[in-house]
């Protein structure tokens, strides 16, 4: 059997963590859900509700993962000792799959818009307009270069691969996303879009709704419930103090949500100057993929010459912001074949990658139908549920001897520590009543 690979250094485990939770949610969901639930009142809420409810779970995985030193079927396998175990693993393998299936068409589009601020640049207006012209055969090959770009960094492996990019990656997206807000505060318009998103209106800080908009923001933007972290924790040396390193993931996740939206919330507002509709007719602000494919480069035309580069500089934000998502997702079943198979990792991620690609294909043939199908029924209704299982695991499971011993291994004196006190029971009682009644009313 091949060697399990290890995180080097605290602080590649940290960016890569980080790195699998920033996704395309913190850039193009969450600015619109502060800007229309109560501005700073509602990220108020929101970094409660990550530490009440997302960090606790975030920590049942990262304690999973490291314990039992394998993937998420295995994991589970051996808390359980029983087949329920097993199939929850199985369970999660799949549907982060299926995240991967979809996310990888949207990753393809970045890189579409990508590549258009570039044939722009050199005045390629043909090549333009097909990048442009949405068709099956365009969401197919850039769907497949950003799978291969995909599995180019996880055939790396833990070090190699998924560490050595994280460490690159991250950075490169946090200082794109400094140089545009000081760019696009400087533009007309930008002043009331800083007032919406940091003047607090307290007065719908207790409406349920903004709750439990705030719980699932803060719940899916760490990329929960899947095995990411779980399998990431695996690969975590054994010295760490766990809830430490827990909070430092949580807190840079939340960190690059927070300025991105110091990014799309200003940048709105300037498009709004510049006569572009950036309300939908309900009177919300336009988020998700209209905000990103329409508003924004929309906005781009509207600042001339420099609009072209401002764009480019975007959406290698974006892609960036993808593929470091991406490769946390492609290595959950990727550790499943490589360690329960007994499969190299080259041919395993080459497999899966393979596998992955066939099922966005089908979701592109079949698009109106498919495509928010599978967003539905995997972020909306398989994640909040094997958060809930995570919980039930860790709660009720797995002996609570075993899980103090594993926090000890990082810290001699965890036992007396503040996140002992706390935590067995809260993860045992609180989070699954409170995950339970999002998953209620989410459905509702």
């Amino acid at each position: 059997m091949a060697v399990r690979g290890e995180f080097s250094s605290r602080i590649g485990f940290i960016l890569a963590a980080a790195g699998s939770a920033v996704g395309l949610g913190n850039i193009w969901g969450f600015p619109t859900k502060v800007a229309s639930n109560g501005g700073a009142a509602f990220v108020l809420m929101y970094l409660l509700l990550a530490f009440v409810l997302a960090y606790p779970v975030l920590m049942a995985e990262l304690i999973i993962g490291r314990a039992s030193r394998s993937n998420m079927v295995d994991a589970l396998g051996k808390i359980s000792n029983n087949f329920v175990g097993r199939a929850t693993g199985l369970w999660g393998c799949l549907t982060v799959s299926l995240i991967l299936a979809f996310y990888a068409i949207v990753g393809g589009w970045m890189l579409v818009h990508f590549a258009d601020s570039a044939v722009s640049l050199v005045g390629l207006e043909g090549a333009s307009e097909w990048l442009l012209t949405f068709s099956d055969t365009r969401n197919i090959i850039f769907c497949a270069i950003f799978m291969a770009l995909t599995a180019f960094i996880v055939v790396g492996g833990v070090k190699a691969g998924i560490e050595k990019w994280s460490v690159r990656l991250m950075p490169t997206l946090v200082i794109l996303i400094l140089a545009l807000i000081v760019y696009v505060s400087f533009q007309p318009g930008a002043v009331e879009g800083w007032s919406a998103y940091l003047v607090p209106d307290f007065s719908s800080v207790l409406n349920p709704d903004l709750l439990i908009s705030a719980m699932g923001q803060a719940f899916f933007s760490m990329s929960l419930g899947v095995g990411t972290m779980l399998v990431y924790g695996s690969y975590l040396s054994k010295q760490e103090n766990l809830p430490v390193i827990g909070a430092s993931v949580a807190l840079v996740d939340i960190g690059v949500a927070v300025i991105a939206g110091m990014l799309i919330i200003p940048a709105m507002y300037v498009a709004l100057n510049n006569g572009i509709e950036i309300f939908t007719p309900q009177g919300a602000l336009i988020e998700g993929d209209s905000l990103i494919f329409t508003v924004l480069p929309a906005l781009f035309d509207t600042i001339g010459t420099v609009g072209v580069f401002v764009s480019f500089v975007f959406f290698a934000l974006m892609t960036i912001a993808a593929v470091t998502s991406s490769i946390s997702m492609l290595e959950v079943p990727v550790a499943y074949v490589v360690e329960s198979k007994n499969i190299d990792r080259k041919r395993a991620v080459v497999f899966m990658a393979l596998a992955i690609f066939a099922a966005s294909c089908v979701i592109i043939f079949n698009f109106g139908s498919l495509f928010g199908l599978v967003i539905t029924a995997t972020t909306q209704y398989s994640q909040p549920l094997l958060g809930l299982a995570l919980c039930i695991f860790a709660g009720w499971v797995w002996r609570r001897d075993n899980i103090l011993n594993e926090l000890k291994a990082g810290n001699p004196e965890a036992e007396k520590g503040i996140f002992w006190k706390v935590w067995p029971w809260y993860v045992r009682f609180v989070c699954p009543v409170v995950i339970a009644l999002m998953f209620y009313r989410s459905i509702a």
